[in-house]
């Protein structure tokens, strides 16, 4: 949330003005205050979001919504490493894509306006827009995978506006969400597999902000993914893509000794959603 929603300040404009590289604005950008008891975490869910506890002092927080940069200007968007990143080629076809980021933005969103403080909505949209984005980088960037961490995190803030304002569709929203990560962490990982697109570019995994889960963090999520959204409306292809993510969530605890070193949340995770898938599937040789 934004600071007008909290008893005391939970973000400040930076004094370093940031450059966009495509149109050549200068801009401070929102950043977050760290420290004083601001973040209380709570539970981590299926999906390994953490959840934070609103406290008294600051009210409820999300700092998903400052993690991705934008440009007030062009809209152009992307994390702040990847925001001065992007090559002089890349440079010109983000250049050259500037009305359609701000006509698709306008053809979702009522308002939204990345001049004033972050709100839920803004925090949608600069993800949205960060996957626009990914079109443009090159393969040794990983958006792939990056496009499946952004919808992921597009879809939690949504389910976050929906428990606000329950009759706006933001659910809908949510699914479409959910449906497109779940495209993009299943290409991310068979191209990781065939050698065609690493996902080393990307420099946290997450897929929240908290922990970096790493590649065992990917192989869960694209599975419990798979799992919970992949053509739900076929049931022939649900099955192959259930079959698909019994074999990707196998892997994470079926590796020996080197599984006793894997995070307890992963592991611990990985074997409720292997039974779950099993038993959906209703394998005979599994009994």
């Amino acid at each position: 949330m934004s600071d007008e929603n909290s008893k005391q300040p939970i973000t400040f404009l930076s004094k370093t003005e940031t450059d966009c590289p495509v149109c050549g604005l200068k801009f401070r950008k929102e950043e977050m205050m760290t420290g004083g008891g601001r973040l209380n975490a709570g539970d981590l869910t299926e999906e390994l979001r953490r959840l934070y506890i609103p406290s008294k002092k600051y009210g409820e927080i999300n700092p998903l919504i400052y993690y991705i940069t934008t440009c007030p200007d062009c809209l152009f968007s992307a994390s702040a490493s990847d925001f001065s990143e992007v090559k002089a080629p890349q440079i010109a076809e983000l250049k050259a894509n500037t009305e359609d980021r701000i006509s698709s933005l306008e053809s979702i969103f009522d308002s939204v306006d990345f001049k004033a403080k972050r709100t839920l909505i803004e925090g949608i949209a600069s993800y949205y827009l960060a996957v626009m984005a990914l079109d443009s980088f090159t393969k040794d960037m990983s958006p792939t995978v990056k496009g499946g961490i952004y919808c992921l995190r597009s879809a939690w803030l949504c389910n976050d506006l929906h428990a606000k304002f329950p009759s706006e569709n933001y659910d809908y929203m949510a699914e479409l969400f959910y449906k497109k990560a779940t495209f993009y962490y299943v290409k991310a990982l068979d191209y990781e597999q065939d050698g065609s697109e690493g996902i080393g570019g990307a420099k946290n995994l997450g897929p929240d902000l908290d922990k970096n889960y790493c590649y065992d963090g990917v192989l869960y999520v694209g599975a419990y993914l798979q799992y919970k959204y992949a053509s739900i409306e076929d049931e022939a292809k649900h099955k192959e893509a259930l079959a698909n993510a019994k074999r990707i969530v196998a892997k994470i605890f079926g590796m020996g000794k080197a599984s006793k070193n894997k995070p307890a949340a992963i592991l611990d995770n990985a074997k409720d959603l292997y039974d779950k898938i099993k038993n959906e599937l209703k394998d005979p040789s599994d009994e």
